[in-house]
C-alpha cells in the first residue's frame, strides 16, 4: 500500500512536468503540418507554372501565413472561453492571414488555397467549444466544395500530378489543428483535476491530524483536570498524601500527553526513505534541473531518520545555492554501510559560503558513527554521506 501511494504521487509529479513538454509537442505538430502544406504548394506551383518565380512567391506567402498563425496557436496554452473572441493585437495577424490566403488564390488560380488560409486562421480564434465544432465541420465542407470547383476547372495547381495529396491535407487542416487544441484542453482539464485533487488530499490530511490531536490532548487534559480537582478537594480535607499522589498522578499524565504529541508528530513527519529521495528528484526537476536518481529496491531499509533530514537538506542547498541545470543523486549499500550522494555543477563556490547547513549534516552524521565527505571541484560539487547499516531506522 505504501509502494502504491508513493507511485501515484511521482506519476502525479510527472504529469505536472509532462503538461509543459505536452503543449510544445502539440504546437509543434500543427506548425509543421502547416509547413509541410506551404512546401507542397509551392514545389506544386513551381512545377505548375514553370517559372521559378512563381513558386518563391508562392513559398514566401506561406512563411507569412505560417508566422501568422504561430501567435493565433500561442494564446491557447493559458485560454480561457471568457475571453475575447480574438484579442486587438492578433486582429491584424488574422487579416495579413486573409490577405495572404487572396494572394495565393490570384496566384496560383485556386479557390482552395485561397480559401484555406482565412479559413484556418478564424478556426483558431477563442470559440467557444461547440460553435468551433460546427465551424470546424463547415470550413471543412467548404473546403471540399472548392477543391471539387478546382478539379472541375482543371487548371491551376491543382492540375499537376500529386495535386491530390497536397488537396486532402488542405481540407484536413482545419480538423487536424482544432483536435490537437482539443486534446490540450483534456490535458489542462486533467491537470487541473489533479490539483484539487492533491489540495483536497491535503486538506483531509490536515482534519485528520487535527483530529488526531484533539482526540490525544482532549484525553490528556480531561482526566489531568480530574486529578488536580480531586488533589485539591483533597487537601481541603487535609488528606495532604492522597492529595500529593493525585498531583504525581496529574505530572504522569503531562509527561504522557508530551510523548503522545511528540510520537503522533514523529509519524506525520517520517516518510519512506524511497520517497524522500523521489520527492526530492521531483524537486530539482520542477525547479528546472535535470535531476537523475539511482537507488536500489531496498532503499526503505536505510536508516531514515538520519539519512530523510539529510536528503531534504542538501536538495534545499541545491535549490538556493546550486545554480546549474544538472544534479544526480543515489543510495546505495557499500561495504556495510549505506551511501548516499548528491552531485551538482556549479555549486563549490556558493555552498563554500554557506557552512551551517553542511555543519549540521556533518554532527548529525557523526552522532550515529557515519562520515561526511564534501568534493568542490572547478564545474561541479558533491556531498557524501556514509551512515553504518545497523544505525536505527
Amino acid at each position: 500500500m505504501k509502494a502504491t501511494s508513493g507511485d501515484a504521487r511521482r506519476g502525479a509529479i510527472d504529469l505536472t512536468r509532462g503538461i509543459a513538454a505536452t503543449w510544445w509537442y502539440t504546437i509543434s505538430a500543427v506548425i509543421f503540418f502547416e509547413a509541410m502544406i506551404a512546401l507542397l504548394w509551392t514545389t506544386t506551383w513551381t512545377v505548375a507554372s514553370g517559372a521559378a518565380w512563381q513558386g518563391l512567391l508562392a513559398g514566401a506567402v506561406g512563411v507569412v501565413w505560417v508566422a501568422c498563425t504561430v501567435p493565433l496557436l500561442l494564446v491557447h496554452r493559458s485560454r480561457s472561453e471568457s475571453d475575447p473572441l480574438v484579442a486587438k493585437r492578433l486582429v491584424p495577424l488574422v487579416l495579413v492571414a486573409a490577405a495572404s490566403g487572396a494572394v495565393l488564390g490570384v496566384l496560383t488560380h485556386s479557390w482552395l488555397l485561397g480559401l484555406l488560409l482565412p479559413a484556418h486562421a478564424v478556426v483558431l480564434l477563442n470559440w467557444s467549444r461547440g460553435v468551433r465544432l460546427r465551424l470546424v465541420m463547415a470550413m471543412t465542407a467548404a473546403l471540399a466544395a472548392a477543391w471539387w470547383v478546382d478539379a472541375r476547372g482543371g487548371g491551376g495547381v491543382l492540375a499537376v500530378e500529386g495535386a491530390p495529396m497536397l488537396a486532402a491535407f488542405c481540407v484536413m487542416l482545419p480538423g487536424v489543428a482544432v483536435l490537437s487544441l482539443w486534446w490540450w484542453d483534456v490535458l489542462v482539464a486533467l491537470d487541473r483535476a489533479r490539483v484539487a485533487e492533491s489540495r483536497l488530499a491535503a486538506t483531509q490530511e490536515r482534519l485528520r491530524v487535527a483530529t488526531d490531536v484533539h482526540d490525544l490532548q482532549g484525553h490528556h487534559l480531561q482526566v489531568i483536570a480530574l486529578q488536580l480537582e480531586l488533589a485539591e478537594k483533597l487537601m481541603d480535607r487535609g488528606e495532604t498524601g492522597a492529595a500529593l499522589e493525585q498531583v504525581r498522578a496529574a505530572r504522569v499524565s503531562v509527561a504522557d500527553a508530551t510523548q503522545g504529541t511528540r510520537d503522533l508528530a514523529t509519524r506525520f513527519r517520517s516518510a519512506p526513505l524511497s520517497d524522500e529521495l523521489a520527492n526530492a528528484r521531483d524537486l530539482l526537476q520542477a525547479a528546472g534541473v535535470a535531476a537523475a536518481l539511482e537507488m536500489p529496491a531496498d532503499a526503505d531499509e536505510a536508516p531514515g531518520a538520519v539519512l530523510g533530514p539529510v536528503i531534504r537538506e542538501t536538495t534545499t542547498n541545491v535549490l538556493r545555492h546550486g545554480g546549474g541545470r544538472m544534479a544526480r543523486l543515489s543510495l546505495a549499500r557499500v561495504d556495510g554501510a549505506w551511501r548516499y550522494e548528491i552531485a551538482n555543477d556549479r555549486a563549490g563556490a556558493a555552498e563554500a559560503r554557506d557552512g551551517a547547513g553542511l555543519e549540521g549534516i556533518g554532527r548529525r552524521v557523526a552522532e550515529v558513527g557515519g562520515r561526511l565527505d564534501v568534493r568542490r571541484d572547478p564545474d561541479a560539487f558533491a556531498v557524501v554521506v556514509e551512515v553504518p547499516e545497523e544505525v536505527v531506522r
